[in-house]
């Protein structure tokens, strides 16, 4: 029986990729510095069957040990959200780029035939456009000035409008924050790894994950829990911007999935994947929904109408290479979802740190 090592698995993702490799018979260890930012407010619910190893990415002689009989790697562990990047550079540069550097290198000369490492939709900045004429656009960028008189779409190069598109991953990369640098910074260390010695490498580009397990009491997590920590302390939910950006959220149990997938499937190595719903929404959409689900519509959102550093527009995904490489088939839909995802929200209980974050942000200038 083969073993896979995830790191970050005592994680809101890397628990449910615990729980579906151990479902297709895999043998499971996890390497988990067990983060008080993000473990501190919930037990973290691993699987028995798992074996836990408390430790950092970057304890060199932890992670030798933790490879010891591997033969495969999920790396999951990672500093996560685009906000507290901005401010925590050392953190998030030593957390991703180093811990990902010394857990190749710790690699190098065992028998692991695959890594599979979690990237991150930020790594295009905004996403594709299409002209009124047809043409598509893969690099646009807000002008600063744009950004500070509230005109919030991207426009053409000459000014013209344009329309925000399904992104695939033959879009530019355009690295809007100290988060997606990181992100880009991983992925392409583990695919020039794995050609220099042999490993196969996949790189999935994750986009918006929800479900329940998410850590509400982090501020810099995914944007459902942030709202749902709000709306549970009876707030709310803080929106930058005008509301009307779209994103892709996609479900962490088809995440979960979507790892073992490319774990398995050996047309997907050296490649990069869009892991998505494929479907957009607005960001006041979802916090409309959220606060249906959670028997509080009369909440509405705060919607601030200031930017927030490192954001982008708009960018949902393309899953087409998901669907041919993998077999990739979402089975969730966000408005399909909630139910579950509240239920627990309600039996977990949540400190609001929304106003901190937010409080964070501003005296650092990191708000316009």
């Amino acid at each position: 029986m083969s073993t896979i090592l995830v790191t970050g698995g005592c994680g809101f993702i890397g628990r449910h990729v615990a729980e579906e490799l151990l479902a297709a018979g895999y043998q499971v260890r996890i390497l988990d510095a067990m983060i008080d930012q993000v473990h501190g407010d919930a037990e973290a619910e691993v699987p028995d069957q798992a074996e836990v190893i408390r430790s950092d990415v970057r304890d060199k002689d932890a992670v030798v040990g933790a490879l010891q009989g591997v033969d495969g790697v999920i790396h999951l562990a990672a500093e996560v959200g685009v906000g507290q990047s901005m401010y925590e550079i050392a953190r998030y540069v030593g957390g991703n780029d180093l811990g990902t550097a010394v857990l190749l290198e710790a690699m190098i000369g065992l028998p692991i035939r695959r890594i599979v490492v979690a990237s991150s939709m930020s790594v295009y900045g905004e996403g594709l456009y299409a002209t009124d004429s047809g043409e598509t656009l893969g690099f646009i960028r807000r002008k600063a000035d744009q950004v500070r008189q509230g005109r919030w779409e991207p426009q053409g190069p000459n000014g013209e409008i344009i329309t925000p598109i399904a992104t695939d991953e033959n879009k530019p990369v355009d690295l809007a924050s100290i988060y997606a640098l990181t992100k880009y910074a991983q992925e392409k260390q583990v695919l020039i790894f794995g050609e220099a010695y042999g490993v196969e490498a996949v790189a999935l580009r994750l986009f918006n994950v929800f479900g329940a397990g998410q850590a509400l009491s982090n501020p810099y997590t995914g944007v459902l829990a942030n709202f749902a920590s709000r709306l549970a302390n009876g707030q709310s939910p803080t929106i930058f911007e005008d509301g009307q950006q779209r994103r892709d959220f996609v479900h962490v149990r088809d995440v979960a999935r979507a790892f073992w997938l490319a774990l398995e499937q050996p047309s997907a190595n050296g490649h990069v994947i869009n892991v998505g719903s494929g479907q957009a929404y607005t960001v006041e959409e979802v916090a409309t929904l959220l606060a249906e689900a959670m028997g509080v519509p009369e909440i509405k959102p705060e919607i601030m109408h200031k930017a927030r550093s490192g954001d982008i527009r708009n960018c949902f995904a393309d899953i087409s290479k998901a669907r041919d490489l993998l077999g990739f088939k979402p089975q969730y839909k966000l408005e399909n979802s909630l139910g579950p995802f509240v239920e627990w929200v309600r039996s977990t209980g949540a400190v609001d740190r929304g106003a901190e974050m937010r409080r964070q942000l501003e005296e650092r200038g990191l708000v316009s």
